[in-house]
Parts: structure tokens; C-alpha cells; sequence
């Protein structure tokens, strides 16, 4: 045992610590689904790793991740029973507090997400096996108020499990939680050492539906040792220190229009057709027809209008030899769940030109839901007159434009 003993000193006095840094990828995807489309919100896509690989039902209870980062760490010298200083022990004092990270996009505003550390756990190892309680219980007799996973206040130990020679387990840490540790109940030589290096973290991410469609990318560096963001106390030593986190959210978006078979010729007509004019004489109040088209929407979008003749504000009509126009009304009903800019439903909401375009917004993913596009002429009357043309046409293009 004693030459078991030296031989790891020696190699725990050699190790040198890494010059590179633990780059760990954090990933989230927002894409519309039909199936669910009221949840409007990213997805976590980041490779579980460590605690909640083993806990996903207790991870999914408090919306945790987890990730086990390849670091280990060495004690630097023989860890003192009955320390006074936490510093001298078994000490972790993390990130826990939410920080802020602005996310940049190539053409779109930044964005921000939170992030915190919401827990960590190793797994120690001792270098010969610990005294063992006179009461039959097998529990080690390390740690002041009993085994690694009774976690040192104001943590809270969510397990573990362990022998005379090593455990593992996890702490929950508290936001704002500060220091939590433990003191040795007898003096724990070299070569002491984590080996492992596992968190669990939370996120809140934006919302997709108000952002653009890309990727936004942010880069959060977070360093170990004492007095950094992930402080061990001054014995722990680790094998590196520093830690790149990289965030990718990634935010796809739909926006579909189908418009029926036919759907693209357009003939207005009076209510009840022609047949009381041609009949009775009795003019028409107004020339119209409504379009149904099926939308999906995950973002904000405008709409406006492109025309084969128009004021620059509103499309006009022309006989064929465009001796004569008039204007064209066009507006647009929506769905629910998409509104205007203020909120509100949207019901013969008017379309003009693109200097004129109409942004709208969806409250969640609607999709394949029914739209109304509305055409009609008023004042017409004078265009009844004999002699006159008994047609008139024109092209409207009505533009859905998720570029806003």
C-alpha cells in the first residue's frame, strides 16, 4: 500500500496543469410543430452528460441540463481534519447567480439569454481507505455531518453513492448560494483528487417568435481556481482552468401561404350577381369578392401590395385601353393568434404599397389556419354610364414578406 501510496504522489507532484481550455457547446433550436404548435419556445439540443443522464426524471421536474466536463482536480497538499478555513477542504463556490449573455446575428439585433449554474458534483477519491463508524452502519468517516452526499449548507445533496475509497455525488447550489463545504474529520493526505467535474445548469432563452430567422452565436468564458467562478477552495488544484462555453441558437421559421385552385383571377361582382341591375335597373352599391387562403405563421411578417398600375398608394383598375382607372381596395383579414403591432385582431385590415406595408405578428405557431384577402370598388357608379368600357382588369400581387 505504501509504495501504491508514493507512487501516486509522484505522479500527482508531476502533473502539470492544461494549457488548453474545456471548450463545451451549449445548442438550442426553435422550429414551428404542427403538432404543438402553443409551444413557443427553444429546445434544448446540447448532449446530456453526468448527472442528469442518470436523473432525467428529477432534472426534467426543475428544467436542469447537465454536462460532465473532462476536468479532474488534485489536492496540492494534505487536506487537515478539523479545519477551521473551508479554503483547506472540501469547498465549492460556483457560478449560482443568473448572468446575462448577448447573442450576436449577422443582419438581426443581438439577443440575450440567462444562464446559470445550478448545481455540481464529483466524485473524490481517497488515497487508502477511511475509518469506519462503530455503529454498524458502513458509512464513511470523512466528512463533518456524515456522508458526501448530506451536502454542506446551504447546498442541498441530491445523492450518491460510494464505498471507503471514493463517492460520488451531486449538490444542488441554490441561486446566490455562495459557499458550500465540508471539513475533514481527519487529515486527508495526497493524492487526493476529483474525478469528475459535473453541472447542471438552467437557461432561459428569448422569444422565437419576435426574433428572426439565423443563428445566433455567443461566446462565455468561465475560469477555476481560487477566487473565479468556479472556486475549490485552495488545495484543490485543477487540470484546467478555463472553461469556453459556446452558444448556437438556432431559430427556424415558417411562414406559408396556400391560396385555392383559381384562387389567383379575382371577379367582382355586385351582392346577388348582376341580375338586378340588368334586370331592374337598380345600380349596384359596390363591386367585391373575398379570397380565402390558409396561412402558417411563426414570426412577424408584413404585407403590401405590388401593382400593374397604381398612385403609388393603392392599385387601380383600367379598361383595356386605359383611358379610364379607378382604385381598388384591397384588406386582409387573419386568423386568430395573429395580430397587429398593438396587439389587436386583425379584421379588413387595408394593404397598401410597400411604401405602405403592414407588419403582423403571431401570438404562437399558427398553422394551415384560414385568412381572408377582401377586393372591392366603390364610386363606381358613374363607370355605368352608356358608352362607356364594360371591363376593367388589372394585376394585383399581394406579398407576405417574413423580411421585416
Amino acid at each position: 500500500m505504501k509504495s501504491v501510496f508514493t507512487l501516486l504522489l509522484a505522479l500527482s507532484v508531476c502533473l502539470p496543469l492544461s494549457a488548453e481550455a474545456v471548450n463545451q457547446q451549449i445548442r438550442a433550436i426553435f422550429k414551428p410543430n404542427p403538432a404543438n404548435p402553443l409551444f413557443n419556445q427553444f429546445e434544448n439540443m446540447t448532449p446530456t452528460s453526468g448527472f442528469c443522464l442518470d436523473n432525467p426524471p428529477q432534472c426534467a421536474n426543475e428544467k436542469l441540463f447537465s454536462l460532465r466536463l473532462p476536468i479532474q482536480s488534485w489536492a496540492n497538499a494534505t487536506i487537515q481534519g478539523g479545519h477551521s478555513n473551508p479554503r483547506r477542504g472540501a469547498m465549492f463556490n460556483i457560478p449560482s447567480q443568473w448572468r446575462t449573455i448577448t447573442l450576436s446575428h449577422p443582419t438581426a439585433p443581438p439577443q440575450t439569454v440567462e444562464f446559470r449554474v445550478a448545481g455540481m458534483g464529483v466524485a473524490y477519491r481517497l488515497p487508502k481507505p477511511a475509518p469506519q463508524l462503530t455503529n454498524g452502519l458502513g458509512h464513511d468517516y470523512v466528512w463533518e455531518g456524515g456522508i458526501w452526499s448530506y451536502a454542506g449548507p446551504p447546498c442541498a445533496g441530491l445523492g450518491g453513492a460510494g464505498n471507503d475509497i471514493g463517492f460520488n455525488s451531486f449538490w444542488k447550489h441554490p441561486e446566490n448560494s455562495g459557499v458550500c463545504a465540508k471539513r475533514a474529520m481527519f487529515n486527508i493526505p495526497q493524492p487526493f483528487k476529483y474525478e469528475t467535474f459535473d453541472i447542471t445548469y438552467q437557461l432561459r432563452t428569448p422569444d422565437p417568435l419576435k426574433m428572426p430567422a439565423g443563428q445566433y452565436t455567443a461566446q462565455h468564458v468561465l475560469r477555476v481556481g481560487p477566487g473565479q467562478d468556479f472556486d475549490l477552495g485552495d488545495v484543490m488544484e485543477p487540470t484546467d482552468d478555463v472553461i469556453v462555453l459556446d452558444f448556437l441558437l438556432d431559430v427556424v421559421h415558417e411562414l406559408r401561404v396556400e391560396v385555392p385552385p383559381g384562387g389567383n383571377k379575382v371577379q367582382l361582382v355586385p351582392s346577388g350577381g348582376w341580375q338586378s341591375w340588368l334586370q331592374a335597373g337598380r345600380k349596384p352599391v359596390r363591386l367585391f369578392r373575398d379570397q380565402i387562403f390558409n396561412i402558417s405563421a411563426s414570426a412577424r411578417f408584413k404585407m403590401f401590395l405590388q401593382c400593374s398600375r397604381s398612385d403609388g398608394r393603392v392599385c387601380h383598375l383600367t379598361d383595356p385601353e386605359n383611358r379610364l382607372f379607378f382604385p381598388l381596395k384591397v384588406s386582409v383579414s387573419l386568423p386568430g393568434g395573429l395580430t397587429d403591432q398593438l396587439g389587436r385582431a386583425v379584421s379588413r385590415q387595408e394593404l397598401l404599397t410597400e411604401s405602405g406595408a403592414v407588419i403582423f405578428q403571431p401570438g404562437h405557431f399558427v398553422d394551415r389556419q384560414p385568412g381572408m384577402l377582401h377586393f372591392e370598388v366603390e364610386r363606381f357608379d358613374y363607370l355605368l354610364a352608356p358608352g362607356l368600357p364594360r371591363q376593367y382588369s388589372g394585376d394585383v400581387t399581394v406579398v407576405w414578406d417574413s423580411e421585416v
